[in-house]
Order: C-alpha cells, then sequence, then structure tokens
C-alpha cells in the first residue's frame, strides 16, 4: 500500500496546495492512506475546527500536529473526540487530545499514527523515547502498520529515534523545520526515514513567513509580526511504500510539488 505523508502546512496557501494537490496525487500514485501536520495551517500557528475539515474533505486522513497544536482552543473539543486528529504522545496525560490513533486505509488497512514532540530546542515536554514505547505497547496486534510523526528541531534527535523504532513501525518521518532533507532511505530493519517532509505552503519565504517582516526583525531586534507569505506555493512531504503483512516499509520516495 502507498502513504503520502506532507509536512507543516502554512496558512491557508499550504491548506490551498493539500486542496489542490492530494486528490490527484491519491488518484495518480494509488495512495491509500495521507497522513498531513497542521501545525501551523491556521494562520500560520495552530489548527482550528474549520482548517480541519477543509484538509479531511480533501482526502487528508490523520492530521498530526506539535508545540502549536493548544494555540487556538477552539481545536480542543475536537481534539478529544475526532480520532483523525491527534497531539504529541508525549504531552501530559491530562492534555486535551490523544497521541496516538488507529484509522482505516482506503484498501481497508488499519493503519496506526503516533505524534511526538522532540525536547532538543523546544519546550519541555515527557521523553519521546519512553512515550512512544508505550504507545507501541497498547497498540499491540491493533494495527496492520504504524507510522510515526517525530516533530522535533534536531535532526540528531529524529535520527536517534529512526534507529529507536527501526523494524518496530513502517515509517518514521521528522516535521517542524520546514526545509525538506534528502536523507530519505529505508533503515536495515525495514523502517522508512526521513528527518525532515518539508512543508505546503508559500516557499518564497522563510519557512513561510513573509521573508521581508523576518528580515526586518532579524535586523533591527525589534518585535515584528511575521505573516504568512503567499508567492511559490509547494507541497513538500513523501511517499511510503509499505506491505501490511510485515508491518514495514519496502520503499519511499520524496515529494515536492508547485
Amino acid at each position: 500500500m502507498n502513504i503520502l505523508v506532507v509536512g507543516d502546512t502554512v496558512g491557508k496557501p499550504g491548506r490551498d496546495a493539500i486542496v489542490a494537490l492530494v486528490p490527484k496525487l491519491i488518484a495518480e500514485r494509488d495512495i491509500s492512506f495521507v497522513v498531513v501536520n497542521g501545525e501551523n495551517m491556521a494562520g500560520g500557528s495552530g489548527l482550528t475546527p474549520d482548517t480541519a475539515k477543509e484538509l479531511f474533505a480533501a482526502g487528508v486522513d490523520c492530521i498530526t500536529s506539535g508545540d502549536h497544536v493548544y494555540k487556538h482552543r477552539e481545536i480542543y473539543p475536537m481534539l478529544n473526540t475526532d480520532p483523525r486528529l491527534v497531539r504529541p504522545a508525549n504531552y501530559p496525560p491530562s492534555a486535551a487530545g490523544k497521541g496516538f490513533t488507529v484509522l482505516k486505509a482506503r484498501t481497508g488497512e488499519r493503519v496506526g499514527v503516533i505524534n511526538l514532540l522532540g525536547r532538543i530546542f523546544t519546550k519541555p515536554v515527557d521523553d519521546p523515547f519512553a512515550a512512544v514505547d508505550a504507545a507501541l505497547a497498547k497498540l499491540a496486534g491493533e494495527t496492520d502498520l504504524i507510522v510515526v510523526d517525530m516533530h522535533a528541531e534536531a535532526t540528531s534527535e529524529k535520527i536517534a529515534m529512526g534507529w529507536h523504532l527501526d523494524g518496530k513501525v513502517a515509517a518514521v518521518f521528522g516535521t517542524h523545520t520546514h526545509v525538506q532533507t534528502a536523507d530519505e532511505r529505508v533503515l536495515p530493519g525495514g523502517t522508512a526515514y526521513i528527518s525532515d517532509l518539508g512543508m505546503a505552503g508559500p516557499h518564497d519565504s522563510v519557512l513561510g513567513r513573509d521573508k521581508f517582516r523576518v528580515l526586518e526583525a532579524l535586523t533591527t531586534a525589534m518585535p515584528t509580526h511575521f505573516d504568512v507569505a503567499t508567492g511559490d506555493i509547494r507541497l513538500n512531504g513523501a511517499l511510503i511504500t509499505a506491505d501490511p503483512s510485515t508491518h514495514k516499509a519496502t520503499a519511499i520516495e520524496r515529494v515536492s510539488l508547485s
């Protein structure tokens, strides 16, 4: 089966890219399941029920998140009730939402999705390695394959998670830095890995934000509002081919479309 995973979706331009391109990719590449990181899809930071519904209507099966998941309070009830939304599993148990889910693919397979947040250069959270081990124990026997979104700043932490989970899950893909890396590969144990998927959104920018506003902030050290940019909209991600009978990946291919 083919699984499409898409990097951080930035604002309306990112959502427009999903709406325009994901349905075509599903049809052209025989995609059974789509995971998108929605960390930045509402005005460039966080997510809302309306933005989530927009992506679901475009064919997205699961939305993962990260450190901005609680930016908009109106998403809290949906996090608690909709299994298609996940927040990092290493947030405290009392936090709204859940850190993993099991959903049916278009072809009937049970796909487990786990979301994690790194600890290096990010906000204090629980140990992502212990959290993913606990999630895997709870998912034992409940899935045909599992994919993991490691939302983290440090490449070293993402790579370490890839090795930690090699042979245990079908894929580990990094998000958060908005820049697509060229290190995609299938690890020896059968886990597809890439350090960062990149982003769906405006690439004539600094990580999706207006480049002139970011330059103003960096050159003056004064507070500046980072507006979402609008130019050169692209969709970054990866296409993972996996075998549900073995629970492992056979291939990973980077995706970058205008």
